[in-house]
């Protein structure tokens, strides 16, 4: 297994970002594997995937240079840059440093990521521009247009781990955060079930980066250290679970999808990242909800919970089966 050793400072200043790159980097390995991961994410690959391919057959240097980056067990870290510590990264500063990369970096991480020599056809020194086309290609064309809900799904998923944390630790926030990532105690994380050589990270800078897709990888810069990870399944589907047309007309549009979002316990500032809807006017379709006694709150540590009543479920439920 491959484990970070870490310091109290490390964790202490550890911190979440919001990285366009990194999305529209998972976006592109949707697209490369041609795999969805749920329906949702199967309709998204049906609207975009023959773009995809017909911009690969134009481009074929360029297919070869992905299907080479995207090895069978490591992705060439030139195209993974790790994210610079703002919290909200910009992308055509990300995909610019990604640009930049000197030829014969990306030449040297290609040879890791295939774990072989590079074919003839990639002895040249325009890959990193290549990558980064594709790269910008993929946001401008398939997540920019859907960027917002995206962006409330990450948002959402922040504040969750934030409350796990809160409650459990760092073992609860860190438990599911990736396949194979797990705190081990004794100051030691581990990123991976893979036979990695561990490493001395203690006092460097830590982030964690979260994905709508279901993708996921580990890089690091100098003293930068990052996780990919994947938004929890339970945020994506909240996002996209629909609001009956009968509960809509009764309740109006916000209500009623806060109410369906109540299917297990939320913050309000949980609820303002997933509906998109201010702080006030998510507090104050709570408080109508709450005198209705269609939903309850409850105080967990630090944070206050909303639920839906039995009245509530009974409610969303004759909606749904009618």
């Amino acid at each position: 297994m491959g484990w970070w050793q870490v310091n109290a400072d490390t964790l202490a200043g550890s911190r979440f970002v919001i990285s366009p790159l990194a999305e529209a980097t998972a976006c592109l390995k949707v697209l490369e594997r041609g795999r969805a991961a749920h329906p949702g994410e199967r309709a998204w690959l049906d609207t975009y995937l023959p773009a995809y391919l017909g911009r690969k057959a134009r481009h074929p240097i360029t297919a070869l240079l992905i299907r080479a980056a995207l090895g069978p067990t490591w992705n060439a870290t030139f195209l993974t840059p790790t994210p610079t510590t703002e919290k909200e990264q910009v992308f055509d500063a990300e995909v610019a440093r990604l640009r930049d990369t000197p030829a014969e970096t990306a030449r040297t991480d290609l040879t890791v990521s295939l774990n072989g020599p590079l074919p003839a056809e990639l002895h040249r020194s325009d890959l990193p521009q290549r990558a980064a086309d594709l790269v910008e290609w993929v946001w401008r064309h398939t997540v920019l247009p859907d960027w917002p809900r995206r962006r409330r799904i990450i948002e959402a998923d922040v504040v969750a781990r934030t409350a796990q944390w809160g409650e459990g630790g760092w073992a609860s926030a860190l438990a599911d955060m990736r396949t194979g990532m797990r705190w081990l105690g004794q100051s030691r994380l581990q990123v991976t079930a893979r036979d990695h050589p561990s490493r001395e990270i203690s006092g460097a800078q830590l982030m964690f980066v979260p994905v709508t897709p279901q993708q996921s990888w580990v890089s690091w810069q100098s003293r930068r250290y990052a996780v990919v990870y994947p938004c929890s399944g339970v945020l994506a589907e909240a996002e996209r679970t629909p609001v009956p047309e009968p509960l809509r007309a009764l309740l109006g549009p916000v209500r009623a999808r806060v109410l369906v979002l109540l299917d297990d316990p939320k913050s309000t500032t949980h609820l303002v990242a997933l509906t998109g809807h201010g702080l006030g006017s998510v507090g104050r379709h709570l408080k109508v909800l709450l005198d209705a006694r269609l939903v309850q709150r409850r105080r967990v540590g630090r944070s206050v919970l909303y639920c839906r009543t039995e009245a509530g479920e009974a409610l969303v439920r004759a909606q749904k089966d009618a």
